[in-house]
């Protein structure tokens, strides 16, 4: 108990050093002097507050260079909408920057006040973004998955956020209790039929605005590691060329959805069109260059969140 008690302290003082020093814009002597502590303990202190996640720091300057970038890919690719967040050359962490971007701009559609549907994708990069959500009250809006959340151990899915993002957003929200990727077709046709999952289907192909992830194809992708595609399904997909996924549709260099097995069991429900829907996809890191330029190419996407150095490859291209 006294561990506890010393711990939840320690939140306290992390707590108020951040508030002090983000929010009030002391700085790291000052608030040394406030609390009667030493100026490195202050910064510890800091420091624990963006770790434990106590305080959410987002850019609100925008940033000429990015700015530009963002214009010249939106004209290039005919995007609805792009968001270009600084590179960071130190860190290959899929979300830095893209997760609270991503954020910002889903509690925007969140705030609108007429109704609307929308849909989630799968992901690191979307879990990373649904952890920088501010707790909301939404009931106007439906919020629905476009995957399985049932992993093939029968487990749930980690990467799912329907369920991470119902504990922040206060809105009817609408799981798909399927698996990923199932055994066969026919398989896939009698779980979509079902009473429970059709509905939401329906509700998903009506959606305003989709938020999905972007993932690699190679033998460290997450499709592989975790434990959605077994080794030999992955190394024959990159024979058949596959570059990248979205929500488990796995598609070539030109973004064209492969004619594949493994395509015809993915229990995820398709990319709402583009017609109809804004479909926002987050993705950075060098790892999935190729994968972010199929998925434009492919027209599975009509909005992009992502870094410098992917919209510089991107432009390249």
């Amino acid at each position: 108990m006294a561990k506890r008690g010393e711990g939840q302290t320690r939140l306290d003082d992390a707590a108020r050093a951040g508030w002090l020093y983000y929010v009030a814009g002391r700085t790291q002597d000052e608030i040394a002097a406030s609390m009667g502590i030493s100026r490195q303990s202050a910064q510890r202190l800091v420091s624990l507050s963006v770790a434990e996640k106590l305080i959410k720091v987002r850019l609100d300057h925008p940033i000429a260079a990015c700015l530009e970038l963002a214009e010249a890919l939106q004209k290039k690719f005919d995007l609805k909408e792009v968001e270009i967040v600084p590179s960071d050359p130190a860190s290959e962490s899929a979300t830095v920057g893209v997760a609270e971007a991503g954020a910002a701009q889903l509690e925007r559609w969140l705030k609108q006040p007429d109704p609307l549907v929308i849909a989630m994708g799968t992901g690191r990069t979307l879990r990373a973004m649904v952890d920088q959500l501010s707790p909301m009250e939404c009931p106007q809006h439906k919020i629905v998955s476009l995957t399985g959340n049932i992993s093939p151990d029968g487990s749930a899915a980690y990467f799912n956020v329907i369920f991470s993002m119902a504990d922040a957003v206060k809105a009817p929200h609408f799981p798909m209790p399927l698996p990923v990727i199932v055994s066969s077709p026919a398989e896939r046709e009698l779980l979509h039929s079902q009473p429970l999952v059709a509905p939401t289907i329906a509700l998903a192909q009506r959606s305003d605005v989709t938020f999905v992830g972007i993932g690699e194809m190679n033998m460290n992708a997450p499709l592989l590691l975790d434990g959605f595609l077994k080794s030999e399904e992955m190394e024959d997909l990159l024979q058949a060329g596959a570059v990248g996924e979205i929500c488990g549709w796995i598609f070539g260099e030109d973004g064209t959805l492969l004619t594949h097995s493994v395509n015809e069991r993915v229990a995820s429900l398709e990319i709402p069109s583009r017609k109809t829907s804004t479909v926002v996809a987050l993705a950075r890191g060098r790892r999935k260059h190729p994968a972010i330029l199929a998925a434009v190419r492919g027209g599975h996407i009509n909005g992009l969140i992502t870094d410098e150095e992917a919209a510089r490859h991107l432009l390249a291209s």
